[in-house]
């Protein structure tokens, strides 16, 4: 596969630099998009090298630990857009975000690749880390849709809304998938020379999977907030 040298990458800052001014001009903050650059290029750099000596010692618990980290971050980023920010809300969604994240990726792991090892880390943090960052942006936009609808519909039509929203983003991939995009996993797996054919049967999973774990987090979320306000 094609290594990219990390002055290429510079390449990449003019569209971020012309993104950021509209957003600065059009929404008013200054660095937001500069300090979310800054942070997921830190953040990578850091995976990269917590991966290579996960990968070089195989350790469980470093591997239990690295997929706790995933849910609880995932579970503050995506309570960052709603207007509950109690501790026990965080608890809930990231009981929610562990819940059908979790039980989809074992499913996955357990069943449908066959593996020797299921925790083989390899396999485990990229399958991981689609999974919970698909769960933490279908249940921000669920719950953050929820809180704005609740203020005009009673609880049954407020909830179709935001379960119907927050699933738009999956079932458009779905229906575009193949005709108008590759995903990036089976645009990696064709770059690094894997058959197409045998891309296409991971991405089926890694669709299946990422809806799945998605949909199911904002059923469970929305389960108990409705529950809550009876």
């Amino acid at each position: 596969m094609q290594t990219i040298s990390l002055l290429h990458l510079l390449y990449l800052l003019p569209p971020l630099i012309f993104v950021a001014f509209f957003y600065y001009r059009w929404v008013g903050e200054k660095t937001e998009i500069a300090l979310a650059t800054l942070r997921m290029s830190v953040q990578l750099i850091i995976i990269g090298y917590v991966l290579t000596s996960l990968f070089n010692t195989n350790s469980f618990w470093l591997l239990a630990l690295l997929v706790a980290v995933m849910i609880a971050a995932a579970s503050l980023i995506a309570r960052r857009n709603i207007r509950a920010q109690s501790f026990t809300r965080y608890l809930v969604i990231l009981a929610c975000i562990a819940l059908g994240g979790t039980l989809n990726l074992g499913l996955v792991l357990g069943g449908v690749l066959e593996l020797e090892n299921p925790l083989d880390a390899r396999y485990v943090i990229p399958l991981a880390g689609m999974i919970y960052a698909n769960a933490m942006n279908a249940i921000s936009l669920c719950a953050e849709r929820y809180e704005q609808e609740r203020e005009h519909h009673v609880m049954e039509k407020a909830r179709s809304i935001a379960f119907r929203a927050s699933m738009i983003p999956q079932i458009n991939s779905f229906l575009a998938v193949g005709f108008v995009s590759l995903p990036g996993m089976m645009t990696g797996q064709i770059l690094s020379g894997i058959d197409p054919l045998i891309a296409v049967r991971y991405q089926i999973v890694v669709m299946a999977m990422i809806l799945s774990s998605g949909a199911m987090s904002n059923i469970l979320y929305l389960s108990y907030v409705t529950r809550t306000e009876k």
